[in-house]
C-alpha cells in the first residue's frame, strides 16, 4: 500500500523502487542467509529490516561492509551498534522511560518491580529504566526475568515471590507471546487486585488489539504508555482502507486495528522512495574478484556505489507522514510524545499525555502544573478501585517485619534485652520500644513486626549501632529501634524517618568544691589571664603619667629611685587611697580619669567576687574545656558502640585516649578515679542518656561547654522503604499531640536533686574586660603619642642641630635624653621666678659656655626663650 499510494501521488517520477520479499521465519539464521541473498544475489541498494531486534545485529554486520543502508521500523532496541548504515525510523525503546518514571513520580511510589524478558528486546532498556527511575527517587526493589522458554509452572513461582514481597507496582516489559500466557497468570495468583498497579511498555501496549479476550479481561485496570500518533483526516482514511483490505483478505478475523509498526514501515517506503527520485541513477555494485573462490568470499557481499547517496538524501528527507513528521537525527527518528493509556472494557482509554518538555497533562499542555493528580483523568486500577495504589503492602501471610535492636544500651529506662531461660524467647522493653508502638499503631493500617536483638549466641552485643545499621542495607533486619543517631556515614546504607528523641553531645566532668579556707582563695576571683593583664596595664599607666609629667611636675622627679617608685606607686595606691599628687599636664589629667573609672569598676567586680566565695559553697567543673583534655592528652569515655568515637576522633583525641563502658556505674566509676588513676577525666554523652546520668549522680558531675551539634534519635529502615514516610508522618503526629512527652514522663519521673544547667567557671574572665582595657590602653597611647609630638615640635631646632651633628647615634640618643630629663621653664612655679637673681640663677642674654663631650666644645647662645639647653651644661664652666 505505501508504494502504491506514493507512485499514484508522484506519477511524474522517474524512478522507482523494486520490492524483493524474504521471509526470514522469525530466526536469527534465516534473518541473516535472506540479507545475504539480497546482498550477493539481488544486489539491492538498501533492506527495510529486520523485524525483530535480535535479528538486527547479523544483518547490520551485512549491510555495513556492503554499504547498503539497513532501515529498520521495529527493531526498538537501543543497544544496536551504531554503524554508518543502519536506520531506525521506529522511535527507540529507551525513548519512553521518562513517560514511565513521570508515572511513578505522579503517584508518589518509591519502589518498583521491573518485570522483563530475557532476550535482547527484553534487557536492552532495563539501564535506561534503572537510571530514570533514580531520576525520580525511585528503587527498584526486585528485577524478574522471565525466559523465553518459561513455563506456567516458572510464571506461577515467579509471581508468588513477589507477591510476599511488599512493593505493589510492577513495570512489565515483555513480547505480546509472553504476555498472552503471563497475565493470565497474575489474574490467577491474586495480583490484579485492588492494592497493585501494572505498567507495561510500547510495544505490549501497541499489540494489545492482537491479544485473546481473556487476556485482555486478566489485564483491566493496567496503564501502559504508546507513542502519539497526530490525529489526521490523512490517517482516518488510510486506516479505514487498510481495515477494510485486512478483513477481506482474512475473513475468519473479527476485528483488526492498525498497528504502529504498520504506519511506520508505510512512512519509511515514502522516505525511501523520495531519496531515491533524489539519488536519480543507479550504479551497478562492484563485483567481487571470484578467481579464488574460498570460503570466506562466500558470506561476502558485492560493494554498493549507489547505497551511500541513498543513505545521504534519506538522512536529508523531512515530510508529514501517517504517523507524524518525519525528520532522522544522527539516523532516528526524534523521540515523540507519549499517550498514557487505560486497559478498560476490550481495549483502551486515554488518560494523559506525556511530552519531553511538559510532562503528564490531559493534552500535552507543558502549562500544566505536572505535580497534581489532576492532569490525569479518572483511571480504573486493578480489582476496579478508584483509589491510587499506596505502592506497597505487608504481605498478607507473610514475615513479620523484623526489627533490629541493640542488644546492650546501658540505661534499662530507655531499652531492656531481658531473655527468657526456659524458652530462649526475648522481650524487649524500654522507652524506645514504647514510642515505637505508639508510631506504629497510629500509622493508617496495620503492620506485623517482631523485635529481634543485635545478639550473639551467648547474648552479648554482635557489633556497634554502625553494624546494625549495616544489617539493615544487608536485609537481614527490615528495620532498627533504639539509640540510633542519624549520620552522614549510616545515611549512605540505609534510609531514617524524623528524629523522635533530642540530639547533642554532652561534655560531663567531675564537680570540685571551692575551699574558704584556702591560702590563694584572694587570687581566684580573677583568671589568671586577667590578673597579669591587669598588672600591665598599671605599669602602662605609671610609665606614661611619669612620661606626661616629667618635665613639669616635682613629684615626678628626683633620683632614679624615685621614678621608680611613682611609677609603681601612683596607679596602685589608686586603687585604695585618694589621689595626692598634683597632676599639672591635660594630657596627664585625662589619663588619670580614665584609669580612675577602670580602677572603680575592677576594685567592685573583685570585692564582689571574692565576697561570694567566702560566703557561699561554689561549685565548678574540674575541666573547663575540650581542648583541655586534648591538650592534657587526658582519657575519656563514651558509650560503647556509640558514632561518639568518631566524633571524638574529629575533634582532636587520640584513639588510645578514648575509652568505653556500656553501664552508666561504670562510667561513673571511671570518672571518678580519673586520667591518672586509670579512669577518665571527661564523659560524652548524648541528651537522653545526659539527663538520666545527671539526674543520678548530680552531687558529683556537671555538664561544661556548649553541646556539640548532632541529629537525634530515629528509626532505620531500608533504602526507598515506603514506610520512612508514613513513620515521620506518625512521629510528627504524636509529637504533637503530646503522646511522646506523656510516656517521657511516665519512665523517667523527676530527679531528686537538679542542676540549673551547666556550670562555667567562676572565675572572671579577661574576656569580661577586654573591651575596657582596650579602651584605656588607646586613651593612654593617644596622649603620649600627642605629648611626644609636641615635645619634638617644640623642641625641632635642637633635635635638628643633635641631629646634624658627627656625634655617634648612642650619643645623640644620650643627648636627646638628657634634654628630656631637664624640666620645662615654661612650668617653673612663682618661688622659681621670684628668685632669678640667686646664686645658681642667670640673668637674661647670658652666654654660657657648654662643656659637651659630645658636642665638642661648642657654646650655645641661652636665652630666656631657650633655657631647655641648659641640660647640657657644665655649671662649673660659668
Amino acid at each position: 500500500m505505501g508504494l502504491s499510494d506514493f507512485y499514484s501521488v508522484h506519477s511524474s517520477y522517474t524512478t522507482k523502487l523494486v520490492l524483493h520479499i524474504r521471509d526470514s521465519k522469525g530466526q536469527i539464521i534465516d534473518a541473516a542467509a535472506s540479507a545475504l541473498s539480497l546482498l550477493k544475489d539481488v544486489e539491492v541498494d538498501a533492506i527495510i529490516g529486520p523485524q525483530k531486534s535480535g535479528h538486527a545485529n547479523f544483518v547490520i554486520g551485512l549491510g555495513d561492509r556492503a554499504h547498503v543502508p539497513i532501515i529498520s521500523f521495529s527493531a526498538t532496541s537501543p543497544l544496536h551498534p551504531q554503524t554508518p548504515y543502519f536506520v531506525q525510523t521506529a522511535p527507540r525503546d529507551d525513548a519512553q522511560v521518562g513517560a514511565i518514571a513521570s508515572l511513578v513520580r505522579q503517584f508518589g511510589w518509591s519502589q518498583v518491580v521491573i518485570i522483563y524478558e530475557d532476550s535482547e528486546y527484553g534487557r536492552a532498556i532495563i539501564p535506561y529504566l534503572s537510571n530514570a527511575f533514580q531520576d525520580v527517587d525511585a528503587r527498584v526493589s526486585h528485577r524478574s526475568i522471565i525466559p523465553l522458554s518459561a513455563t506456567d509452572e516458572f510464571l506461577f513461582q515467579e509471581l508468588y515471590k513477589m507477591k510476599t514481597m511488599q512493593t505493589r507496582i510492577f513495570v512489565v516489559h515483555i513480547s505480546s507471546s509472553i504476555a498472552s500466557r503471563f497475565f493470565p497468570k497474575v489474574e490467577e495468583a491474586g495480583m490484579m487486585s485492588e492494592g497493585y498497579a501494572w505498567i507495561v511498555t510500547s510495544g505490549l501496549m501497541d499489540l494489545l488489539y492482537s491479544m485473546d479476550s481473556h487476556v485482555v479481561d486478566s489485564m483491566q485496570g493496567v496503564l501502559g504508555v504508546k507513542p502519539l500518533i497526530p490525529r489526521s483526516r490523512k490517517l482516518k482514511f488510510f486506516a479505514n482502507r487498510w481495515k477494510q483490505m485486512f478483513l477481506k483478505d482474512n475473513p475468519s478475523i473479527l476485528q483488526a486495528e492498525l498497528s504502529l509498526f504498520g504506519l511506520w514501515a508505510y512512512d519509511t517506503v515514502w522516505a525511501l522512495a523520495m531519496a531515491a527520485e533524489r539519488v536519480k541513477f543507479r550504479e551497478p555494485t562492484s563485483s567481487q574478484n571470484t578467481s579464488d573462490v574460498n570460503s570466506a568470499d562466500l558470506f561476502t557481499p558485492a560493494i554498493s556505489k549507489t547505497g551511500p547517496k541513498l543513505l545521504k538524501e534519506l538522512c536529508e528527507i523531512t515530510f508529514q507522514g501517517l504517523s507524524g513528521n518525519f525528520q532522522l537525527v544522527n539516523r532516528q527518528v526524534e523521540p515523540s510524545s507519549f499517550q498514557i493509556l487505560n486497559v478498560v472494557g476490550n481495549g483502551e482509554r486515554e488518560v494523559g499525555i506525556w511530552t519531553p518538555l511538559g510532562g503528564i497533562s490531559r493534552k500535552g499542555n507543558i502549562n500544566v502544573t505536572n505535580s497534581s493528580k489532576k492532569s490525569l483523568r479518572g483511571i480504573i486500577w486493578p480489582g476496579e478501585s478508584t483509589v491510587v495504589p499506596r505502592g506497597w503492602e505487608v504481605p498478607a501471610g507473610g514475615k513479620k517485619l523484623r526489627i533490629g535492636v541493640p542488644a546492650e544500651s546501658g540505661f534499662t529506662e530507655y531499652l531492656k534485652v531481658k531473655r527468657d531461660p526456659q524458652t530462649n524467647a526475648s522481650k524487649v522493653t524500654g522507652y524506645y520500644i514504647d514510642v515505637f508502638n505508639s508510631v506504629m499503631a497510629a500509622l493508617p493500617y496495620a503492620v506485623p513486626y517482631e523485635y529481634v536483638p543485635f545478639e550473639k549466641p551467648d547474648g552479648s552485643s554482635a557489633g556497634s549501632n554502625d553494624d546494625l545499621v549495616y544489617q539493615v542495607f544487608l536485609q537481614n533486619y527490615d528495620a532498627v529501634v533504639g539509640d540510633i543517631t542519624l549520620t552522614v556515614n549510616r545515611s549512605k546504607y540505609a534510609d531514617f524517618a524524623l528524629p523522635f528523641a533530642e540530639g547533642g553531645i554532652h561534655t560531663i566532668v567531675p564537680i570540685t568544691y571551692d575551699d574558704p579556707n584556702d591560702n590563694w582563695i584572694f587570687l581566684k576571683p580573677l583568671t589568671k589571664e586577667l590578673w597579669f593583664t591587669a598588672i600591665a596595664l598599671f605599669l602602662l599607666t605609671g610609665v606614661a603619667l611619669w612620661i606626661l609629667e616629667h618635665r613639669f611636675n616635682d613629684d615626678f622627679r628626683g633620683p632614679p629611685s624615685q621614678h621608680a617608685g611613682m611609677i609603681f606607686y601612683f596607679p596602685f595606691m589608686s586603687l585604695v587611697f585618694a589621689q595626692r599628687e598634683r597632676i599639672m599636664s591635660n594630657l596627664a589629667r585625662l589619663v588619670v580619669v580614665v584609669w580612675m573609672f577602670v580602677v572603680l569598676i575592677l576594685n567592685s567586680t573583685y570585692t564582689a567576687s571574692l565576697s561570694a566565695r567566702l560566703t557561699i559553697q561554689r561549685l565548678q567543673p574540674a575541666i573547663t574545656d575540650v581542648k583541655e583534655l586534648i591538650k592534657n592528652e587526658d582519657y575519656v569515655g563514651c558509650r560503647k558502640g556509640s558514632f561518639v568515637v568518631h566524633l571524638l576522633k574529629d575533634l582532636g583525641f587520640k584513639e588510645s585516649n578514648i575509652r568505653t563502658c556500656i553501664l552508666p556505674e561504670d562510667c561513673e566509676e571511671g570518672l571518678a578515679k580519673g586520667s591518672k588513676n586509670g579512669g577518665i577525666s571527661a564523659l560524652f554523652y548524648v541528651t537522653p542518656y545526659t539527663k538520666l546520668f545527671l539526674a543520678k549522680y548530680c552531687d558529683k558531675y556537671t555538664t561544661v561547654g556548649t553541646a556539640h551539634r548532632s541529629e537525634g534519635y530515629a528509626y532505620v529502615f531500608p533504602k526507598g522503604s515506603p514506610l520512612v514516610a508514613d513513620v515521620s508522618r506518625a512521629v510528627l503526629e504524636l509529637t504533637e499531640d503530646g503522646r511522646i512527652s506523656e510516656l517521657e514522663r511516665q519512665w523517667f519521673k523527676n530527679p531528686a536533686c537538679r542542676l540549673d544547667g551547666t556550670i562555667t567557671s567562676a572565675s572572671i574572665s579577661l574576656r569580661s574586660f577586654k573591651t575596657l582595657f582596650g579602651i584605656t590602653g588607646g586613651i593612654t597611647a593617644a596622649c603620649l603619642i600627642a605629648f611626644l609630638i609636641t615635645y619634638l615640635y617644640k623642641n625641632r631646632d635642637f633635635i635638628r642641630r643633635i641631629s646634624n651633628s658627627s656625634t655617634t647615634i648612642l650619643s645623640k640618643i644620650r643627648a636627646i635624653c638628657r634634654h628630656f630629663d631637664q624640666r620645662d621653664p615654661k612650668y617653673c612655679d612663682s618661688k622659681e621666678n621670684a628668685s632669678t637673681s640667686s646664686p645658681g640663677n642667670f640673668g637674661p642674654g647670658v652666654i654660657v659656655p657648654i662643656s659637651v663631650e659630645e658636642m665638642n666644645d661648642s657654646t650655645v647662645d641661652i636665652s630666656p626663650n631657650s633655657l631647655q639647653t641648659a641640660a647640657t651644661a657644665d655649671m662649673s664652666t660659668v
